[in-house]
């Protein structure tokens, strides 16, 4: 399967009081850095190539986690330094550096999801779109909605509350696969969010849509990372 990337350059200001010293990755779950759970997660999925996009307490993060082996995957690393670009900016910096495949999967450092990925990438590549999105039927649940499905397309996307519609009964997953034509488009050096981008995508149609059905779990606020304890406490269980 295709390489993934981990967005994980972020300072994490909401969960600062849960782990004060130390990125959002490494946030202890079950009495290890959340970042173990997350790769072992992958590895399990048949991914074998993973690429972590890092800035904020980036040194932290390599020592961690080194080179992959002891999750049976091959680690690297893009290094955005102190200047932060954006979640989409970020894939720009991957980019010009050479680190891009031609077609990978896009996930956030703080997401924990429990899906199979394989059927993800086989409906990028039955789609002639550019970029997919998996998404799950929230109605406002877990978070705010922010996307609208129709017929195996995002139409529309958008986390403005502004811009907030009625149809919208779906929320980002958290997991996408783009080619890397969307990435070329971000002017280098450009402050982009991947929200603003996938608002784009969806303008013209060009965002597939690929539904799952287990909820999402993250360790982006200190309930968030109480779900994600319980859920692996039932797994262990289970």
């Amino acid at each position: 399967m295709p390489s993934v990337m981990i967005l994980a350059g972020g300072p994490g200001t909401r969960v600062r009081d849960l782990a004060p010293d130390l990125p959002k990755a490494l946030i202890p779950v079950c009495g290890e850095p959340f970042a173990f759970h997350q790769l072992r997660l992958l590895a399990g999925q048949g991914i074998e190539n993973v690429v972590y996009v890092v800035g904020y307490r980036a040194a932290q993060i390599r020592d961690a986690v080194g080179g992959g082996d002891a999750f049976g995957l091959k680690v690297t690393y893009v290094d955005e330094g102190d200047k932060l670009h954006g979640t989409g900016g970020a894939l720009r910096v991957a980019l010009d550096e050479g680190a891009l495949p031609p077609t990978f999967g896009v996930l956030y450092g703080d997401s924990y999801l429990p899906i199979e990925l394989e059927p993800v990438f086989a409906a990028f590549d039955a789609t002639e779109r550019p970029a997919l999105m998996t998404v799950y039927r929230n109605d406002d649940r877990w978070d705010q909605s922010n996307a609208v499905l129709e017929d195996g397309v995002v139409t529309l996307y958008d986390k403005r509350p502004e811009a907030r519609d009625s149809r919208m009964a779906w929320i980002d997953y958290g997991f996408s696969v783009l080619r890397r034509e969307v990435v070329e488009a971000v002017p280098r050096e450009a402050v982009v969010d991947l929200a603003e981008m996938y608002r784009s995508l969806t303008l013209g149609r060009d965002l597939a849509g690929f539904e799952v059905r287990e909820r999402f779990y993250e360790v982006g606020s200190r309930v968030g990372r109480t779900e994600l304890e319980r859920h692996l406490a039932a797994d262990v269980v289970r």
